[in-house]
């Protein structure tokens, strides 16, 4: 039943100001008494030059945990890990029902299999193009193009009005997997009139169109039908349809197909059971590629983006079980840079270039197309939908203002930018930030949740930078020094290790028990250790001082 105080607000917890970790939930109803469906759960993936040791980072949700009770459920638009890599981390906090179309379902499912929660957790199919009502909301879903099977937008519908969510899309004529963008439901979406549209602002800085993966799959084949020794292409596992164009364009060569890194043969899983791969062609054992003349063998491998971990990373360092690449070889990266992995992917180049490998990218060859809409295609998502306000999100600040003054330029009345945690008032009157909540970072430290403050991060670049001192005393029962100390230094260098020592001894030599007790010499020798390498080396170790007792 309609009331005069209800609100519909939209509160991005992750995926606004930045990309990836997308997390948007909207609320219906008074203020005291709001219900809530959150759209998609992603991560971010850790980088050791910021977060060392880190694996995932994820969003801060404690606003909604602490409300769980009126949150009815999470409805993800599509498969990408920063729209559901979170979900098996966060789910325990919120335990709703979650909603998906069935190739999202499949490694939603599988992702909670591993961790321990398939029967916990409700995972509810939703056919494409199909319809849920959780609560004051009814949720259409509306097929759109992106870069990996069953991507959707979709039309969230309250009685204050309408919002169309598009997560990530792009126009593509030929997707070559999966049905083209229904762009008759999203003209009579905008004919029935749209509230808002809160929408993928990823390429907002780029001019034009971002092409279809039919053209790539042309360039591909031409360029693998040319290539002499082995051949490992590698690409974002979850794009399905690139998969098949690279395992198409292998078997016009002759050459037979392995898959290599879990997640690609992971995806290839999901979309064989879920019917999306039907004509893909036969795939080998990675050990068994390795017997066939360097002709005849192509690898689809992990670790386009230089992850250290993944299958082109151990490649490239010599180390994988079963590929060995050399002199005569190519690596396609079908795939573009992710901006902040510059540094890693360059590497990896250099480390295959080492090896007599020849490297191939998007920058001298036509091998990728992206998944997000360049300008011309977010003008003509705001033509089909004609929005009365426009809500950029997936994007960094830069990429999110951009967006905002092409919508004002199309006409659209209202453009609002918004960062994670401020709750945008859409409805009733004009859109309005009214609130600002929690929206911190947590982080998957091995197989424990830690929260961003506990700043494991700093101490370990600070180790990382210049090194770890740890000096261990021992104490007697009168509280004197009853031995040498002793001394574990780590990345510090052979010149500075004598004057540390030094000055540990000279530190413990001058404290009288009587005079101060285990704290202060604790402090006195940690800042003598520290003092003496920087003296030495113009470095600050971290330095820690341990006391046992005997």
């Amino acid at each position: 039943m309609a009331k005069r105080e209800d609100e519909l607000v939209l509160l991005p917890l992750g995926g606004a100001g930045e990309i990836g970790m997308n997390f948007n939930a909207y609320g219906f109803g008074p203020a005291h008494a709001r219900q809530w469906i959150v759209v998609d759960c992603g991560v971010l993936f850790g980088r050791e030059g910021d977060t060392p040791g880190i694996d995932l980072i994820m969003p801060d949700i404690r606003f909604l945990a602490e409300q769980a009770e009126d949150v009815l459920a999470i409805v993800l638009t599509h498969a990408h890990e920063d729209h559901i890599g979170a979900v098996p981390h966060l789910w325990p906090q919120l335990r709703c029902p979650i909603y998906a179309t069935p190739f999202t379902a499949k490694l939603v499912t599988g992702k909670l299999i591993e961790a321990g929660l398939a029967d916990k957790v409700k995972v509810r199919e939703v056919p494409l193009g199909g319809h849920l009502d959780i609560g004051p909301f009814a949720v259409d879903y509306v097929s759109i193009t992106h870069s990996i099977p069953e991507p959707n937008a979709l039309a969230i519908k309250t009685w204050l009005g309408t919002v169309v969510h598009t997560g990530d899309w792009k126009i593509d004529p030929e997707p070559l997997l999966g049905d083209v963008t229904d762009t008759n439901r999203l003209t009579r979406l905008g004919d029935e009139g749209v509230l808002a549209l809160v929408c993928d602002s990823t390429n907002a800085l780029h001019e034009g169109h971002s092409g279809s993966e039919a053209t790539v799959r042309e360039s591909l084949a031409e360029l693998i039908g040319r290539l002499k020794g082995r051949v490992a292409v590698t690409a974002f596992a979850s794009n399905v349809a690139r998969l098949v164009s690279i395992a198409k364009a292998a078997r016009a060569a002759g050459r037979e197909v392995a898959l290599v890194g879990r997640a690609m043969q992971k995806m290839v899983a999901a979309a064989r059971e879920t019917g999306y791969l039907d004509d893909f062609p036969r795939v080998i054992d990675e050990a068994e590629a390795a017997l066939l003349p360097p002709h005849r063998a192509l690898y689809l491998v992990t670790g386009s983006q230089g992850e250290p971990r993944a299958a082109l990373a151990r490649i490239a360092s010599g180390d994988h079980p079963n590929v060995k690449l050399g002199p005569g070889d190519s690596v396609i990266f079908s795939s573009r840079i992710i901006p902040g992995n510059e540094l890693g992917i360059f590497a990896l180049h250099n480390k295959l270039c080492a090896l007599g490998v020849e490297v191939l990218t998007e920058q001298d060859h036509f091998v990728h197309v992206s998944g997000h809409p360049y300008k011309d295609e977010l003008a003509q998502m705001y033509r089909w939908v004609r929005p009365k306000i426009a809500v950029p999100v997936h994007g960094e600040l830069r990429h999110m203002a951009e967006h905002a003054r092409l919508a004002r330029s199309l006409q659209v009345p209202e453009a609002v930018t918004i960062e994670n945690g401020q709750m945008l008032r859409l409805a009733p009157g004009p859109a309005e930030i009214i609130d600002e909540v929690p929206a911190g970072r947590i982080y998957l430290d091995g197989s424990v949740l830690v929260d961003e403050s506990a700043d494991h991060g700093r101490e370990r670049r600070a180790m990382g930078f210049a090194g770890l001192i740890a000096v261990t005393l021992v104490l007697d029962q009168r509280g004197r020094v009853a031995g040498e100390p002793v001394l574990f230094l780590e990345g510090i260098p052979d010149s500075v290790r004598e004057a540390v020592r030094v000055a540990v001894d000279s530190a413990t030599r001058r404290y009288n028990p009587k005079k101060g007790d285990e704290e202060a010499l604790r402090e006195n020798v940690r800042r003598a250790a520290r003092r003496a390498a920087l003296e030495a080396w113009d470095k600050k170790p971290v330095t820690r001082v341990e006391i046992a007792w005997v």
